[in-house]
Formats: structure tokens, sequence, C-alpha cells
């Protein structure tokens, strides 16, 4: 029986889709068969179609693209929930303790706004290039053995995305990215002969967006999907 107390007030959200999606591995056969590596593409699925809704949606009405945003950030935290179960069903933890976990790690790396028990400071950092360092700092505090720059870029990440989080690893870590220069593409009309020559290339023209402060993934999604919408379709 509910004491007076939690039937007088109703699950907020997310304990109502804690509820459901724990009704649902017990008794929807299809749920029940899910683990977490055939998870793995839905998640991936799910969070490419989040950057789609926003990208798509600039410029357009504002209220279509709200309500698209909050579906697509629905299904990303429905496949969050569902690791989340899984790991319960064992005995390893619950979607509390994911939930806890990130919030310590916020208020652990963001030292320039947080003190150690989570209450504010009292002032605040002016420069970005200042909450840099700082986060920076308490990243390695957490690893110590961690000497790599590099280590902890997903292997799995798109290619351009790997190289830009790449060469912001090496500028942070006071590297010289030797062999990486943006006035190398400069000029260039024909496509190298080799992949190796044309992975350099690309590299380097990651590095000149880079330094102009624009993104080269985005915009390489962006021409797609404008050169796929530019083609005639078969009647």
């Amino acid at each position: 029986m509910p004491t007076p107390t939690s039937a007088s007030k109703p699950a907020d959200g997310i304990g109502q889709l804690i509820g459901t999606i724990a009704a649902l591995r017990e008794h929807c056969p299809w749920m029940g068969a899910l683990t977490h590596e055939s998870l793995v593409e839905y998640l991936i699925e799910e969070a490419y179609e989040v950057v789609d809704s926003i990208e798509a949606g600039r410029g357009g009405d504002a209220p279509s693209f709200d309500d698209e945003l909050r579906g697509e950030l629905g299904d990303v935290l429905l496949q969050v929930v569902l690791h989340a179960r899984l790991a319960e069903e064992r005995g390893s933890f619950d979607f509390d303790a994911v939930a806890r976990g990130i919030n310590a790690k916020m208020i652990r790396r963001n030292g320039h706004v947080f003190k150690a028990d989570g209450s504010l400071q009292e002032s605040f950092p002016a420069s970005v290039e200042e909450i840099i360092i700082k986060w920076d700092a308490a990243k390695r505090a957490e690893k110590p053995e961690r000497r790599d720059p590099f280590e902890g870029i997903p292997p799995h990440l798109p290619a351009l995305a790997a190289a830009q989080k790449s060469l912001d690893r090496a500028a942070r870590a006071g590297l010289d990215a030797d062999g990486v220069s943006p006035a190398a593409a400069v000029g260039l009309s024909a496509v190298p002969g080799s992949e190796d020559e044309l992975g350099e290339l690309l590299l380097a023209i990651v590095a000149g967006a880079r330094e102009r402060g624009l993104d080269a993934e985005r915009a390489l999604r962006k021409a797609v999907r404008t050169f796929q919408g530019g083609q005639s379709r078969p009647t």
C-alpha cells in the first residue's frame, strides 16, 4: 500500500519513465531481450537525430523546432534509462547513481563555479581561458596516470570530429603539431593521388578551419545535405 504522501504526490517525469521501463523489461519480450551491446546502434542513431534536429531547425518555426528537439532528447534519455536499468537488474548501479555521479563530476570539474561541497564560489573567473585551465587541471587530478593528451578520445568518433578534437588536445597540451600546416591546403585544386596524401590534406583543412573558429564536421554535414537536396530524383 502506498503511503498517503506518495499517493498524493505523483511521480516526476524521470520517476514515471523509470517505472515504465522497469515494467517493459519485465513484461515485454522484445524489451526484455535488450542488452548493452544490442542498444549501441540505437544510442548512436538517436544522438545523431538530435544533431540533425538542431541543425535542420535553424531559422525555422520555433515551436515546431522545440517540439522536435524535445522528442529527440527524450529518445536519447530513453537510451540512458535503459542502460541504467540493465545495470540495476544485475545489481551494479541504477539511474539515480548515474545522475549523482555526473552531478558530482560537474561540481568537481568546475571549481571556478562551485566549492567542494557544491555551494557557489564567492567570485567567478572572467575569461574562458581561465576556465579551460581550471577544467584541464581538474581532469588531470582525477586521472594523474594519464600522460597521453589524446587518451580518452573515443576511437569511433567520425574522422573529422576526431581530427579536430586531436588538434584541440594538442594545442591545449602545448604540443607543436608537426607537419600540420593550415596553409598547406591553400591553392591546391587537384585531389591527391593517394589516401595518405588525402588524409594529410584533410587534416590541414581541419587545422585551417579550427584557426578560423569554424566547425569542419558541421560544415561537411551541411554540404552533404545541400548536395543531396540538389540532386534530381528519378520520377
